[in-house]
């Protein structure tokens, strides 16, 4: 029924709470879940579990904060796992201007580099943006993220709401996804335009985040996902514990909420259009 469309399963803990979060994803509604890389060693844990559980698809990168550490080899490794079996898409990549773990320059040096692999390879992009829109557009931009010819290797999407071809009720599709989307609406609709899908996370459920809500409120249906961003971003009411992949169910009957649909309805289409996002064919 739900699609987790950002989860690190991959993330540094003991191997026994690992087990049990997998546990707990087969024993839920949820029908997949995206592991996403945030540095080599977890791109290539992500992938591994990707080949192993039917359900979880994986994306490879270099976090922001980890670009401190990357080289060209690592950069080369990561290609290599990009073109294995249910690996879907480069990330999560990006900008990170509020805790700056890596240089600034640093990070635009390898935010570019792995757009460019994700051009190469022809490959959807899970974008990081945090405290940095204008620079992660623009660099976007510049790169190639949102050219008409990227935008010719993926199939159009469906549009109900306005952005479509008035004609053929489709729009281009860049298959750049901006991660746990915390900008403005307005940014959203530039977002939303150039072709790129938003995905909601937690914090839309948090009582004073009207942001988010705004941007719930303003952006169709078609071009939101769901995601837990676990083991972080807890959504209310388990705000201050852990994250697992199941709780993605309370993001989506918040957004249903906002949207005024049926909860259902928002597992479906958040589940179909993350399948199309990701390029997975399934149940």
């Amino acid at each position: 029924m739900f699609f987790d469309s950002h989860a690190h399963l991959n993330n540094e803990m003991p191997q026994e709470a690992r087990e049990e979060m997998i546990k707990a994803v087969q024993n839920s509604q949820l029908d997949y879940v995206m592991d996403i890389g945030f540095d080599l060693a977890s791109s290539k844990l992500a992938a591994d579990h990707a080949a192993k559980y039917p359900w979880c698809y994986a994306a490879v990168g270099c976090h922001p904060h980890d670009t401190k550490d990357m080289d060209d080899m690592q950069l080369a490794m990561i290609k290599g796992l990009a073109k294995k079996k249910k690996v879907m898409a480069i990330g999560e990549i990006g900008l990170d201007f509020h805790y700056d773990n890596s240089p600034r320059d640093v990070q635009r040096e390898w935010f570019r580099r792995q757009i460019r692999l994700a051009n190469e390879l022809k490959m959807p992009i899970v974008i990081h943006s945090r405290e940095a829109d204008q620079e992660v557009m623009d660099i976007l931009k510049e790169e190639g993220a949102f050219s008409q010819e990227r935008k010719s290797w993926f199939p159009k999407r469906p549009d109900t709401q306005g952005y479509a071809d008035r004609h053929s009720g489709l729009c281009s599709d860049s298959r750049v996804l901006l991660h746990c989307f915390s900008g403005s609406a307005e940014l959203g609709r530039q977002y939303v335009k150039l072709g790129a899908t938003l995905s909601i996370a937690g914090p839309v459920t948090y009582k004073n985040n009207k942001k988010t809500v705004a941007v719930v409120e303003e952006i169709p249906i078609d071009f939101l996902l769901v995601e837990t961003d676990s083991p972080y971003l807890t959504p209310e009411p388990f705000r201050g514990k852990k994250n697992t992949p199941p709780m993605v169910e309370y993001t989506a009957a918040k957004v249903a909420e906002i949207k005024k649909m049926n909860l259902q309805d928002v597992a479906e289409k958040t589940k179909e259009n993350a399948m199309r996002f990701y390029g997975i064919i399934g149940k």
